[in-house]
């Protein structure tokens, strides 16, 4: 009954926020379904045999109306009334800069959060969050206090290179971002107004990234401060787009695999303290680790698991790792409610764990001819579960499809862990000793360059990838409930496992 009162709970949330991402259902009607709960209740309780059914009903009601009101309460706030009148002037604007700047090719993104507007020899007060998109010099960072000069604009959706369209405003609504100013003039004002630990957490990522930089030549380094610390700006735009049509794209988006590496890497070295300090100080790490990597939708799905784990073990419990990806999923949602349909590193987050827990045994299965030496079979059975659930998800989202995707990744995953541990121990080690840490960067450049000669080999084969400017939706959803039947008559469906990804 546990487990089927958490399903009717979690399953109705989510219901609700999905529904309400496409229509206007709205505060009322939350309202309504909430105190449409009590009646069916105290019908199951009193008027009826069928006890459990009708409570399950009145759960799911009531979480029903929960994810509508809490999508509601998010999507309230849609802009300000000043701003708007502003569209198209050319203002002043003084704000701090909320995030790390986002570097591109030729410009840099700054997220801030506004303090004032000056136009027309008018000053107005504002908090709102304002993308701003400027030159790459002078540098800025986080906590920067910058006075911005440009035209205020609101986001507008774009055609991407595949033909698909970006629903670039709710892309940014979804972070309650309203307005940006493109090619604006920036000057920093101050420094020094964020907060002191996330302050402190980017100077040593910074610093990080400084010394793998000066021990290892680009595009090497690059590629392996996105395997460490999910940097992709770095990795330039041509490099990127090698990555999207070889099908590896996912191998510089951080995962449970380095989410589990800071944890138990914690954990072991201060194993001679007692088991309660040890895991306490594993979870410090990861919630650090999550705060430095800038906390993207993958990185909290993975770091919550992690904490769950660390849980478990501390209170002696059975780690469900079901109930834990929608429980992780359930706290990034009131979080946030947007991110379900408009964050896509969220739903592949989801949908390739989902395809770890309930694809891959049905692969294995077909795959006992495969030697279990190396890993190699658990290395090909984790590749193909999540290329065939991510990939009708990925035509519809992207509309490019890689034809050697799964070569390339049975190719390079296997060299991915003892790069992260050489380029873990390089940087590490620079920070103590400069020197000693050159013939470990020697090392780590060996597979960095192989994996690149990979991804530029199976990037530039002729027909190495199939763009789809139209697929349907319904074609998608079809696809999924096909896949939906299959696990759910799998044997392994029902099952329990202690396993993390």
């Amino acid at each position: 009954m546990s487990n089927k009162v958490f399903y009717c709970l979690t399953g109705g949330f989510v219901l609700g926020i999905f529904l309400s991402s496409f229509f206007k259902l709205g505060f009322y009607f939350a309202i309504f379904l909430l105190l449409l709960s009590l009646p069916v209740y105290f019908f199951a309780k009193f008027f009826t045999e069928r006890k459990a059914l009708f409570i399950l009903l009145a759960l799911f009601i009531f979480s029903f109306g929960l994810g509508i009101l809490r999508y509601e309460i998010k999507d309230s706030r849609v802009g300000n009334n000043v701003l708007e009148n502003l569209v198209g002037e050319k203002v002043i604007f003084r704000g701090v800069i909320d995030d790390e700047p986002s570097v591109k090719d030729q410009s840099v993104e700054l997220i801030t959060s506004g303090d004032m507007i000056l136009t027309g020899g008018r000053e107005y007060k504002s908090s709102e969050k304002i993308l701003v998109s400027t030159g790459l010099f002078p540098e800025f960072k986080y906590g920067d206090l910058i006075q911005v000069e440009g035209k205020l604009a609101q986001p507008e959706n774009f055609e991407t290179a595949t033909g698909k369209d970006f629903d670039y405003v709710s892309y940014l609504a979804k972070e309650d971002i309203f307005y940006q100013m493109n090619f604006a003039q920036v000057r920093v004002v101050s420094s020094g107004h964020g907060s002191w630990l996330k302050e402190k957490l980017f100077a040593f990522k910074n610093s990080f990234i400084n010394k793998i930089n000066l021990l290892i030549k680009e595009p090497e380094s690059a590629l392996l401060n996105g395997l460490i610390l999910g940097a992709k700006n770095s990795l330039g735009k041509d490099l990127q787009t090698d990555f999207r049509v070889a099908g590896v794209s996912h191998i510089v988006a951080l995962s449970g695999y380095n989410i589990t590496i800071v944890a138990v890497g914690i954990m072991a070295v201060l194993s001679f303290l007692p088991r309660a300090a040890s895991l306490s100080f594993g979870a410090l790490g990861i919630i650090l680790f999550a705060l430095m990597t800038g906390g993207t939708a993958t990185v909290m799905r993975a770091s919550i698991m992690a904490l769950l784990v660390i849980l478990a073990k501390q209170t002696n419990r059975k780690y469900d790792i079901t109930r834990a990806l929608l429980l992780a999923g359930m706290i990034m949602l009131i979080q946030n409610p947007k991110i379900l349909v408009f964050d896509i590193s969220f739903q592949l987050s989801f949908i390739s764990t989902v395809a770890l827990i309930f694809i891959s045994p049905i692969v294995e299965r077909k795959m006992i001819f495969i030697t279990g030496k190396y890993h190699l079979r658990e290395l090909i059975v984790a590749t193909v579960s999540t290329q065939i659930f991510v990939l009708p998800f990925l035509i519809y989202k992207m509309g490019l499809v890689s034809i050697f995707g799964l070569f390339a990744n049975v190719l390079i995953l296997p060299a991915i862990p003892l790069i992260m541990l050489l380029g873990f121990l390089t940087g590490m080690t620079a920070f103590v000793f400069f020197p000693l840490a050159i013939p470990l960067a020697f090392a780590c450049s060996i597979f960095l360059s192989y994996v690149l000669g990979v991804i530029h080999l199976f990037s530039h084969l002729p027909f190495s990838s199939i763009t789809f400017s139209n697929f349907p939706i319904i074609l998608m959803l079809t696809i999924y409930a096909v896949l939906f039947i299959v696990i759910w008559r799998s044997p392994d469906f029902s099952k329990k496992t202690n396993e993390t990804y």
